[in-house]
């Protein structure tokens, strides 16, 4: 994993390419890069991160901040239901339900608030 003004960059080699290929995860917008040395696929990821925020300044859009505080969890519609309904018998929303169970408990809570 590599990290560049919060964009985090996952690799993989092909071997039969001889190629560094990687990919920013933490963005639902597509940026990718690609090297052939390790010098070159962190620069290349820099680029790529930079080349982003410049074309979305160009374009007036807003980039996808790695660290907006947004997550996107793919969970089966009955958990969401038992959360939704384990919230309200709290008189909480959903959000609130959650960031309580997350920082409450865990022995992270501290570092996180």
């Amino acid at each position: 994993m590599m990290e560049y003004k919060g964009y985090i960059g996952r690799l993989e080699f092909d071997d039969e390419a001889g190629l560094f290929h990687g990919e920013i995860i933490n963005t639902r917008d597509v940026i990718t890069f690609q090297g052939t040395s390790v010098e070159e696929i962190k620069r290349e990821f820099q680029v790529s991160v930079d080349v982003y925020l410049d074309f979305c300044a160009e374009h007036g859009k807003a980039p996808d901040n790695p660290n907006a505080g947004h997550l996107v969890l793919d969970i089966s519609p009955e958990l969401q239901t038992a959360m939704i309904q384990a919230a309200r018998q709290e008189h909480k929303n959903l959000d609130a339900w959650i960031v309580d169970r997350l920082t409450t408990g865990s022995g992270f809570s501290s570092q996180l608030v």
